[in-house]
């Protein structure tokens, strides 16, 4: 069992920073490829970014590629998500995620989500 509790969102101008955290709690942490995902009202949750269980491997969402990074320490049971040049199309709510495949994208636990707006 895996618990995720994300943090950092808020309000950002057009061009800004934000870096986004999310702390994991059981002992299974280092297992689990994590990965952020985020939604828009009335669309469907979509992939961002992801990052191997040993940290060795990350992938993008073109839309975020060369802005966004994921990272993680083990050590700490943190994965964070620095986003930087942000515009106001990344106004949404991000998420969490602990997948069980990097291939398939399947995901075993959700974090409940923090909202990011960025004004123009």
């Amino acid at each position: 069992q895996v618990q995720l509790v994300e943090s950092g969102g808020g309000s950002v101008q057009a061009g800004g920073s934000l870096r986004l955290s999310c702390a994991a709690s059981g002992r299974t942490f280092s297992r689990y490829h994590m990965g952020w995902f985020r939604q828009a009202p009335g669309k469907e949750r979509e992939f961002v970014a992801v990052i191997t269980w040993s940290g060795g491997v990350t992938y993008y969402a073109d839309s975020v590629k060369g802005r966004f990074t994921i990272s993680r320490d083990n050590t700490k049971n943190t994965v964070s998500l620095q986003m930087n040049s942000l515009n106001t199309v990344d106004t949404v709510v991000y998420y969490c995620a602990a997948l069980a495949s990097f291939t398939t994208m399947r995901v075993d636990y959700w974090g409940h989500g923090t909202q990011v707006a960025v004004t123009s």
